[in-house]
């Protein structure tokens, strides 16, 4: 009697959320990590910054690549496996180059790795869709969203813990072993699927930027980045001047982190009852105003209390507006470019901190107020997208269940029938 072909394995929505998390806490301790050795190592605070500035800028780089390639991809699980799996490796690869090789040729190491960085963020929620139908996507877009806060708080602190015991290469080590954990996860997500009638994936990254939606939601987003950028530049002189040791400002990083997880546990038990736009531009000026309170905190009040809470609202801040991201972008993108719009959207992200840090490093040495003050004014400038633009904005996209605001649907028009029709 000849047996029924197996169905292929894939992975449960938890599986997958555990692999995403452990993936995304690798990637949050990996920076740590990599400067900690490279200042134990090559002693030096210039060649330990350069390092972590040479994986953030090629992640910016990689990231419309990597989603070009999950979306034509038959199996982009294990594609994303394979991605995360030359992250690992160049991690080790940059700790192994340290002392040994000219420093020039284990920082091009260090880019190469960064180019695979936008698959341990947005290269795992653009997936998602493929394990679970459109009803539940509101929930798990919450439980997406509370995996970045978790790996947040989690990864700094298993990167210094692990250095404080066992030392700075071994917080390298535990980097890439979290980030190589999730590879068999990702290698068994189910294949893709037939595209959309009508759908062609040519215009990757312009759909970024044609569809109002998704490009209101991508200036918001990215201009609160660019403003978190300014305020890490802003942690060493905050520890220092206010908490009583600069090595103390990066604490500030965790109270944002555990205010953004409780946030977004919140946001996930009722996640349709604020519409995206408003988490969206709504966050951002909550954000702004955490910011505003923490420049006050240095400049008048000079009092680590209000610090620590100023640093709470614009944490609790962030983490239902990334929720609404991952909705917006669920709903208005076509299956065919999700990996695209996913990945280009993290990149841009990755690029606008790091555009911040750089920006503000130099004010944050003579007036952290100042640039806390920057950050507050981008953040809030960031919300001007939804000015105006009333139920234009995404009210139809109520938790992404794959309605489109206005009067064309993705779905019924037929993949990008309608995308080029409006700017």
């Amino acid at each position: 009697m000849r047996s029924s072909p197996r169905k292929p394995r894939r992975p449960t929505v938890a599986a997958h959320l555990a692999g995403a998390l452990a993936a995304r806490t690798g990637d949050e301790a990996s920076g740590p990590a990599l400067a900690l050795a490279g200042f134990a190592v090559a002693g030096s605070t210039s060649r330990a910054g350069t390092l972590l500035a040479c994986v953030t800028v090629a992640a910016a780089v990689g990231g419309p690549l990597l989603g070009a390639l999950l979306d034509r991809a038959r199996w982009p699980g294990r594609l994303l496996a394979g991605a995360l799996v030359l992250y690992a490796a160049g991690l080790g690869a940059v700790l192994l180059g340290l002392g040994r090789l000219p420093f020039g040729v284990t920082a091009l190491l260090a880019v190469v790795t960064g180019l695979m960085g936008p698959a341990l963020a947005g290269g795992w929620t653009a997936q998602l869709p493929r394990l679970a139908p459109a009803d539940r996507m509101a929930r798990l877009h919450g439980l997406d969203a509370l995996t970045f806060s978790l790996a947040a708080l989690a990864g700094p602190a298993l990167a210094g813990g692990a250095a404080l015991l066992l030392g700075a290469p071994a917080a390298v080590v535990l980097a890439a072993a979290l980030v190589a954990a999730a590879a068999p996860v990702a290698w068994w997500l189910p294949p893709a699927g037939p595209p959309p009638d009508g759908a062609t994936g040519a215009r990757g990254v312009a759909a970024v930027f044609r569809r109002r939606p998704l490009l209101r939601a991508t200036v918001t987003s990215v201009g609160c980045a660019t403003a978190q950028g300014m305020v890490a530049a802003c942690l060493p002189a905050l520890g220092a001047g206010v908490l009583g040791g600069a090595g103390r400002g990066a604490l500030l990083l965790s109270v944002a982190a555990a205010a953004a997880l409780a946030a977004t546990a919140v946001h996930a038990r009722r996640p349709g009852a604020v519409p995206p736009e408003r988490l969206l531009w709504g966050g951002a000026l909550a954000q702004a105003g955490g910011w505003a309170a923490a420049a006050g905190a240095v400049g008048v009040t000079g009092g680590p209390a209000a610090l620590v809470a100023a640093f709470a609202v614009a944490g609790a801040a962030e983490g239902p507006q990334l929720t609404a991201l991952f909705a917006v972008r669920h709903a208005q993108t076509p299956r065919p470019l999700r990996g695209r719009v996913f990945t280009t959207g993290a990149s841009l992200k990755i690029t606008g901190f790091a555009v911040g840090a750089a920006v503000a490093g130099a004010v944050a040495a003579g007036t952290p107020a100042g640039a806390l003050l920057l950050a507050a004014v981008v953040c809030a400038g960031s919300a001007l997208s939804y000015a105006g633009r009333g139920g234009d904005a995404v009210t139809g996209v109520r938790g992404g269940h794959g309605r489109v605001s206005g009067r064309r649907s993705v779905r019924r028009r037929g993949g990008l029938r309608g995308w080029s029709g409006r700017p």
